[in-house]
C-alpha cells in the first residue's frame, strides 16, 4: 500500500510562512526564557508576582567581574524579573531655610548617596527606586533640620561640620533600612544666608566680634609685655647692685663703656647726628684716661 499524499511535517516545512510562524515562535520562547543579567544590575524573579529568588545580589567588596552577571533562564509566562541597580544612588535635596540657634536663616542643600543592598525588602516596601529616592528626599530634609537647628552658624564652618553630617547620616540611615539600603554618605553642598540685610547685618556682626577680640589679645599681649619688662628692670637692677657691691670700679666701668656705646655709636656710627665737644679732662671721658 503506498501514500501519495505527503505527511503533515512535510507540508509544514514545504509552506513557507508556517516556518516564519513557526521561527517567530521559537524565538518568543527564547526570549521569554533566557535573560541577560548586567553587572550593574541585581534581579528579584518573581514567579505568579510572588518573590522567589535573587540574582546578581549586591555583596560587600564584591570585584568587578566576579558577580553572578551573564544569562540565566527563567520559566516563560510564569516568571518575570524586577531589575534594580546595583550602583550608588543619589538623592538631591530641594534647597532648605533653616534656623541656627544664634537666630540666623540659612539657605542649606545638602545630597545623599546610597545603595540597595537588599533588594527583596526593597521591592517589597517600594517597588522602584525612584519610590525609595522620594521617600528618603523628605526624610533627609528633616534630619538636617533637626540637626543645623541645634548649631551655631560657625559650627558649619569648622571640623565640627564632619559630626553634623554624621549624626545626618546617622538618622537617615534608620529609615534608609526599611527599604533595604544602605546610606553611603551626606553631604552639605552649600550653606548660605539669605541675600541682603541679613547676609550684611552677619558680615558686620563677625567683623565686630572679630574686631573686639583682636582689642582683648592686643590689650592681654600688652599687659604680658609690661610684666615681663618689669620683671626683667627687676632682675638686671638686681644684678647690677650684686656686681656693684662686689666690684664697686669694674661696674663704673660697664656702665661707662654702656653709655659710651650708646652716644658714640658702634663701628663709629653715631644714632644721632648731635656733635659733641668735651674738654679731654672731662669727666665723662674718665674712664678713656684709665679711670682717673
Amino acid at each position: 500500500m503506498s501514500y501519495d499524499n505527503p505527511t503533515a511535517l512535510s507540508r509544514f516545512f514545504a509552506n513557507p510562512l508556517a516556518l516564519l510562524v513557526g521561527g517567530l515562535a521559537a524565538l518568543v520562547l527564547l526570549i521569554s526564557t533566557v535573560s541577560v543579567v548586567p553587572e550593574t544590575r541585581q534581579g528579584v524573579v518573581l514567579r505568579l508576582s510572588k518573590v522567589d529568588r535573587v540574582i546578581n545580589g549586591y555583596k560587600p567588596g564584591q570585584a568587578f567581574g566576579s558577580t553572578g552577571a551573564g544569562l540565566v533562564a527563567k520559566i516563560p509566562f510564569i516568571e518575570d524579573i524586577v531589575w534594580i541597580d546595583k550602583r550608588i544612588l543619589d538623592i538631591d535635596m530641594d534647597p532648605q531655610q533653616v534656623l541656627s540657634t544664634d537666630q540666623l536663616r540659612l539657605n542649606v542643600d545638602a545630597y545623599a548617596r546610597y545603595r540597595i543592598v537588599d533588594p527583596v525588602r526593597m521591592y517589597s516596601a517600594a517597588r522602584t527606586v525612584e519610590n525609595v529616592s522620594d521617600a528618603l528626599r523628605p526624610i533627609l530634609g528633616s534630619a538636617l533640620r533637626n540637626e543645623l537647628g541645634k548649631r551655631k552658624f560657625a559650627e558649619l564652618l569648622s571640623p565640627e561640620r564632619d559630626r553634623v553630617m554624621d549624626n545626618i547620616q546617622a538618622g537617615l540611615e534608620r529609615v534608609a533600612q526599611q527599604y533595604g539600603a544602605e546610606i553611603v554618605d551626606v553631604r552639605i553642598k552649600r550653606a548660605d544666608l539669605p541675600e541682603g540685610t541679613p547676609l550684611d547685618s552677619a558680615y558686620e556682626r563677625m567683623k565686630t566680634a572679630r574686631t573686639q577680640e583682636a582689642l582683648t589679645i592686643e590689650a592681654d599681649g600688652f599687659r604680658q609685655a609690661q610684666i615681663i619688662r618689669a620683671e626683667a628692670d627687676a632682675k638686671s637692677a638686681q644684678i647690677y647692685a650684686a656686681a656693684f657691691g662686689k666690684d664697686p670700679e669694674f661696674y663704673d666701668f660697664y656702665r661707662a663703656m654702656q653709655s659710651y656705646r650708646q652716644t658714640f655709636g658702634v663701628n663709629g656710627k653715631t644714632n644721632g647726628s648731635t656733635s659733641i665737644i668735651l674738654s679731654p679732662g672731662n669727666d665723662y671721658l674718665k674712664e678713656f684716661r684709665g679711670g682717673k
